[in-house]
């Protein structure tokens, strides 16, 4: 069966959802399709992230990610008042535990204000104890601005959104190939051939295969990374009152382990971040042999490996040894113990590599002929998705003229 519409948004996360809103928004009567290759949408990086909206605060200033990340949380926060969507506006701590840290936490403060972020305040040991009484630190900058929600929920009122609007919205619809014509783009799918005038990719782990299909750039490959959480076990929550983050190391694009309370009442303790054997192997066990091949055969992730080696290794010991997690945890919170960590989810982050080893450290987006891929989209992209969302469809509107 083949069928015929103006948009077809290929990826049914919280981006691919709301940059088909978006579409509709504008032209109301356009045909739009969403293909969504699991049986359910936003099974993927939309529902297995923190679930924290972040404030904008981490970015170079004038980056993507600082101007979509700011516009994106003033916007989500909106849209969950309008949609009577749970949320809280719980506040976020980024501590300095060692003297070295004083300096990139002063920067992230710089960041935060030439990023627009009001309220954040600088605190010394003792003020610190008077937000989190069980935190340990020596200086912290507290981000009062920062919010919790679950972002599954979001992209299922978003869904409803779409429905209500007239938009289709096909699961079990994986992408087999894509070919674009002068007037428009063919994609054959597992249920059926989409003819669309306009194709847009948000596909997450999958945009470097959907790229591949019609000549993208072979310089950048997204190599998942595993993250891995524990709960606080639910009597001793008190030992958490809002969000406690560590300073970032400035040469990796993760945060490092964080304590993190949940809209539905959980704690959640963690990730790392390891290498995934494959772009859905949530498990430590999950080896999918083709996927893993195809990453050891890109040079991107050798001189990558070459690059981060040690901070690498720090970081596969720590996912198999409760032991160096707990470590890596009390230096923040040290009441923790070892019977406090209870078994937790955990969760792929799709992350763009470049050929020479380095991370792509912000949003990029190839287009083609009637086709544009996402093909960085990490955090914060579910906070941004709203903002972020224009931008794709200006850069997709932008192609076709």
């Amino acid at each position: 069966m083949s069928a015929t519409y103006d948009v077809a948004i290929i990826g049914g996360g919280i981006l691919g959802l709301a940059t088909a809103r978006e579409v509709l928004k504008r032209e109301p009567a356009a045909r739009v399709v969403v293909l969504e290759a699991e049986e359910r949408l936003a099974l993927h990086q939309t529902a297995r992230n923190s679930g924290v909206i972040h404030s904008g605060v981490y970015y170079a200033p004038g980056s993507a990610k600082a101007r979509f990340c700011v516009a994106g949380a003033r916007e989500m926060l909106a849209y969950c008042e309008e949609r009577a969507i749970p949320h809280s506006r719980i506040g976020k701590l980024i501590v300095a535990v060692a003297p070295e840290e004083r300096d990139h936490l002063d920067e992230i403060q710089r960041r935060a204000r030439a990023n627009g972020v009001e309220g954040t305040l600088m605190l010394d040991r003792e003020s610190i104890r008077d937000i989190e009484p069980h935190v340990d630190g020596i200086a912290a900058l507290h981000v009062p601005s920062t919010a919790i929600v679950d972002f599954r929920v979001v992209a299922g009122a978003m869904a409803a959104d779409l429905v209500q609007a007239g938009a289709e919205i096909r699961c079990r619809s994986k992408v087999l190939a894509i070919r674009a014509h002068a007037t428009q783009a063919t994609v054959a799918t597992s249920s059926g051939t989409v003819e669309s005038g306009l194709v847009v990719a948000c596909a997450g782990v999958g945009s470097d295969a959907i790229a591949r299909q019609i000549g993208g750039s072979d310089d950048v490959r997204i190599v998942p990374f595993r993250g891995d959480y524990y709960r606080l076990a639910p009597h001793r929550n008190e030992l958490v009152r809002g969000l406690i983050y560590p300073v970032p190391d400035p040469r990796f694009p993760f945060l490092g382990v964080h304590f993190t309370p949940r809209i539905d009442g959980a704690v959640w303790l963690g990730p790392n971040a390891v290498l995934a054997f494959g772009t859905h192997a949530y498990r430590r066990t999950d080896v999918h042999v083709g996927e893993l091949m195809a990453f050891l055969r890109y040079r991107g992730f050798w001189r990558m490996a070459r690059r981060y080696w040690r901070a690498g290794a720090d970081e596969f010991v720590r996912a198999y040894s409760k032991r160096r997690f707990l470590a890596a945890l009390r230096r923040y919170v040290p009441a923790l113990t070892a019977a406090d960590l209870l078994p937790g989810p955990s969760g792929i982050r799709a992350q763009a590599v470049r050929s020479d080893g380095t991370f792509v450290d912000d949003f990029w987006f190839e287009t083609y002929a009637r086709v544009l891929v996402v093909r960085n989209a990490p955090s914060p992209a579910a906070t941004a998705s709203l903002a972020l969302a224009r931008e794709i469809v200006d850069r997709a509107l932008a192609a076709d003229a």
